[in-house]
């Protein structure tokens, strides 16, 4: 009797000590097994947008990651912290400042939610082996109907070689020709965003359409030389007046039949590059703005803000942010004095909000030099302060200016109308100016605008925008 009493009391410590034992077991064994791939949605203003973590265990036992955003086009971003415990995992992003926050279900799932600039957005993520590429079904497939050409030619102002790619409709005699100039930002000749190639659909169907197309990376960008950094938007546009003249030395083009396609930023560039140039034949702008950019940044970000679910509170807090940001930009001069006051007006600002508005901005030297970095450049001191207005009055050749409806960048009812109104005063009659239903500032076809939305959509540039440039093209350069 004694040892049956024994024997079931030790059965009893076996399992208590069991069932201690597990989940610790269960825990080591899930920490060890981290490495590896890791993807989650994040359900931005109902857009489904990919987030991947690599994770990384190193010899000493500590972990690593790098950051994908697979639909931006975005892979191996260093994140700043990776912390583990038996049953967590915490994820810090301080220069986006971002941080996810999750628990360890088992070896395949992780729950937790994502943070940064304030909002909080829940995410589970799952082990994956491969992570799969964004669809893009309009980018050109080979064999092509056209010569391609890979191509450099000189910016002899600046001293600079500018590396890009030509296509030429296949056939004898002089072609017509465009070049093409990006938005803002250092962008390749393809205009890459969001694994998007809008500029070299573009080139693909007007070329097909016997127009030759000249794309080039911006300066300091993929083979061409130069510094992107110090540059503004009048050196951008010696940059196009190097490819005009590239291209009137070139047997196969017109000299007299070379037009522009500005988008975005290159909508501000192409004109002040016409009122320099007696041979810009004809101007297209893409989203072209027709507002001062001080005014345009305020309406921007309020559109975005409030299409990516911002409070109107918060709409508030951040123009009147801008306004102070850029108060101060317009009243200094100096970039140390610039630099020094702003740091005091963030420092100020950030002191006034509450502990949780603090930890999600993240800690105050990050979210400064966040703030800074973006503002401070030579470009954006220009770029603050200009109005396209004087250089719209100025142009003579036809131009089309077309405009996504959806467009929350560059506004379609607040922008076209005064394009329209400076290119009436400066006596130029052959002008189109045209709003295109349901397109966002990439051309895309949305269904609300929002940036969030751009990476999600299949569709790079409609159909629809791309005929209305081709056809209108073709009539301009038959008379």
């Amino acid at each position: 009797m004694k040892n049956k009493i024994h024997f079931n009391n030790s059965g009893l410590a076996f399992l208590f000590l069991f069932l201690i034992l597990l989940p610790l077991t269960q825990s080591i064994a899930i920490e060890s097994n981290l490495e590896g791939i890791w993807q989650g949605k994040l359900n931005i203003s109902g857009m489904q947008l990919r987030l991947v973590f690599n994770i990384t265990k190193m010899s000493d036992g500590a972990f690593t990651a790098t950051r994908d955003s697979p639909d931006q086009g975005a892979k191996g971003i260093p994140t700043s912290k990776v912390t583990v415990t038996s049953d967590s995992l915490q994820i810090e992003a301080q220069a986006i400042t971002g941080l996810f926050l999750g628990k360890i279900e088992d070896t395949n799932k992780i729950s937790g939610i994502w943070k940064q600039s304030g909002f909080s957005m829940p995410i589970e993520l799952v082990r994956i082996e491969k992570v799969e590429e964004p669809k893009r079904p309009q980018e050109p497939q080979e064999p092509f109907p056209y010569d391609v050409k890979e191509v450099k030619f000189e910016n002899k102002k600046d001293n600079i070689t500018l590396a890009g790619t030509l296509t030429t409709p296949r056939g004898e005699g002089q072609f017509p020709a465009v070049i093409l100039i990006s938005g803002s930002g250092p962008q390749d000749r393809n205009e890459t965003r969001f694994n998007h190639k809008p500029f070299w659909i573009i080139a693909d169907h007007l070329t097909r359409q016997g127009i030759a197309v000249l794309r080039y990376d911006d300066r300091g960008v993929g083979a061409s030389t130069g510094d992107f950094k110090t540059a503004t938007t009048p050196d951008f546009a010696t940059d196009v007046l190097a490819g005009i003249e590239f291209l009137k030395n070139r047997p196969e083009i017109n000299p007299q039949k070379i037009g522009l396609i500005g988008h975005s930023e290159g909508g501000l560039i192409a004109p002040m590059v016409a009122t320099q140039s007696k041979d810009v034949a004809f101007i297209v702008l893409l989203a072209g703005p027709g507002m001062i950019s001080e005014k345009l940044l305020y309406l921007q970000g309020e559109l975005i803000a409030r299409a990516s679910g911002a409070s109107e509170d918060q709409i508030k807090k951040n123009q009147n942010l801008q306004a102070k940001i850029f108060k101060i930009i317009i009243e200094t001069t100096e970039v140390q004095e610039t630099e020094k006051k702003l740091s005091a007006m963030l420092k100020e600002y950030y002191d006034g909000l509450s502990p949780e508005e603090q930890k999600q901005l993240g800690d105050f030297t990050t979210f400064s030099q966040t703030q800074l970095k973006s503002v401070l450049s030579p470009w954006f001191r220009y770029f603050l302060t200009y109005d396209p207005i004087p250089a719209l009055k100025k142009v003579k050749c036809p131009i089309l200016a077309l405009n996504g409806e959806k467009d929350l960048q560059v506004p379609p009812k607040q922008n076209l109308p005064l394009i329209k109104s400076a290119l009436k005063d400066a006596g130029n009659k052959n002008i189109v100016i045209k709003e295109l239903p349901d397109l966002n500032h990439l051309f895309q076809t949305a269904q609300t605008g929002s940036v969030a939305e751009y990476a999600t959509i299949e569709e790079t540039f409609s159909p629809v925008a791309w005929d209305e440039m081709a056809a209108w093209i073709q009539k301009i350069v038959a008379q």
